[in-house]
């Protein structure tokens, strides 16, 4: 790199010597940075009308600068725009080809504000954005949960604890959980939003401007909710992008338990699914493979974005105030988050509506474990018999069906009372599924009618 390029550089008067090739590839940013030209455009634009409306640059200024980044938004989107790495960012880049289609006036973008709220300001538009692209597809899966609740709310299967057979619940109430988790993922991202809208710019370096600017107007103009109040913190923490971040961990971390669900209930030892093809993969070499790729590959990105809250966290750690060159490092785990948790919710709701769900399956499980012995106890409990009791001698009961090689509902009457002289004939209503899952009829319970509620009540959530 000659010392005539290094004189484009915007910072070029203060240093005798070039910076090396070397280091110029390894500071710039611009090959990932660049999907925030939008963003740098759509904020360049609100700072310059500002500039004209409080008398910093002249109305010609304006039209040059708003022709000049009008051409550059439609090189950008025909894929024809000069990128140069040399020009280190997408800041840069735009400010320097600007200059180039605006002249004289093109120089005067930049007064009043530094690449430091600049690009804070870049970033949060970007999150804003990508968080207004998230919220539909958490709502589109909620959607789909419920229409799949809808259609099990009577559909009985084993509820599980430890993955041993526990209660009997209904697939449907089982699909509602999930629907309550991406419901506080939703809750969690709307909420993170409103701390994300707020604006940086006008912060300058750290320390603001001695120019007379006006950072409501741009505030207004960008559909920014408030500015930030100290200049030091607007361009010197990434806490925003941090929150985003630990929300799509959490989102993925509830997509990932179901992904699990579903690859265990493709095996054939529990058989509950079948995964549509489209959404699955064979083996090289064994013919009979049926993999849940889709469901594998999610909860292994899980991890990745993980990786992303705990990358930004630690880059965040040990800034001293202000802004240190350390938070170019905060894009490409911030980038990756965000198209990890689209693709991965978009891909994962097609999947859903397309699994099928086999009912004989799941019920059949629920006839074993032994899932309504708790429902026996309950039984005890309401003839007089203390719950500790109970519960021992259900325990008794348990074993004894399993020495016999069968179920408590499999056992006679005579038999059940060796363990309570209270068991009478009306003991196997409390044994069967259907008793149980109707005897939970509160709310929050398994029972199909509360199911059936719960579902009503969560699509008028919705709108």
């Amino acid at each position: 790199m000659s010392a005539n390029d290094n004189t484009k550089r915007p910072w070029s008067g203060r240093f005798a010597e070039p910076t090396t090739e070397r280091v110029r590839r390894f500071t710039a940013s611009v090959s990932f940075d660049r999907r925030l030209a939008p963003f740098d455009i759509e904020a360049s634009l609100a700072h310059a009308r500002m500039l004209q409306a409080v008398g910093i640059i002249a109305k010609s200024d304006l039209e040059a600068i708003e022709k000049g980044l009008a051409q550059i938004r439609s090189e950008i989107q025909a894929d024809a725009f000069p990128w140069s790495d040399a020009l280190e960012d997408v800041h840069l880049n735009i400010e320097r080809r600007l200059i180039e289609l605006a002249g004289e006036s093109g120089k005067r973008l930049h007064t009043a504000r530094s690449r430091n709220d600049q690009v804070a300001t870049d970033l949060r538009l970007y999150l804003r954005a990508s968080i207004d692209q998230a919220l539909p597809l958490l709502k589109s899966l909620q959607r789909a949960l419920l229409d799949l609740a809808d259609e099990h709310a009577e559909t009985v299967m084993p509820g599980y604890t430890h993955l041993q057979v526990a209660q009997p619940v209904t697939f449907g109430h089982h699909l509602l959980a999930y629907f309550e988790m991406f419901a506080r993922d939703v809750q969690r991202l709307a909420d993170a939003r409103r701390r994300v809208n707020r604006l940086p710019l006008g912060a300058a370096a750290l320390a603001g401007t001695s120019f007379p600017i006006d950072r409501q107007r741009v505030a207004k103009e960008l559909g920014f909710e408030e500015v930030c109040e100290n200049s030091i913190d607007a361009v010197s923490d990434r806490d925003f992008a941090i929150e985003f971040c630990a929300c799509a961990a959490l989102a993925m971390t509830h997509l990932s338990r179901f992904c699990e669900e579903l690859i265990l209930w493709a095996n054939p030892r529990f058989g509950f699914v079948e995964i549509a093809d489209g959404f699955a993969t064979g083996s090289s070499i064994m013919p009979q493979k049926k993999n849940p790729d889709v469901a594998e590959l999610i909860r292994g990105k899980t991890g990745r974005v993980n990786g992303h809250l705990v990358a930004l966290l630690t880059l965040m750690k040990a800034q001293p105030l202000a802004y240190n060159r350390d938070n170019q490092e905060d894009k490409e785990p911030l980038f990756d988050a965000v198209d990890t948790l689209t693709a991965s919710l978009a891909v994962f709701t097609e999947m859903l509506r397309a699994t099928k769900f086999r009912r004989e399956a799941m019920a059949a499980a629920a006839r074993e474990g032994h899932a309504t012995a708790t429902d026996l106890a309950e039984y005890l409990v309401r003839k007089g018999v203390p719950f500790r009791d109970a519960h021992e001698a259900v325990a008794q009961a348990v074993r004894f069906a399993e020495s016999r090689n069968c179920e408590l509902a499999e056992l006679k009457l005579s038999e059940l009372q060796r363990f309570s002289a209270t068991v009478t004939e009306d003991v196997y209503g409390a044994l069967t599924l259907e008793g149980s899952l109707k005897s939970r009829n509160h709310l929050g319970g398994t029972a199909p009618a509360r199911v059936k509620a719960a579902i009503a009540k969560a699509r008028k959530s919705l709108g």
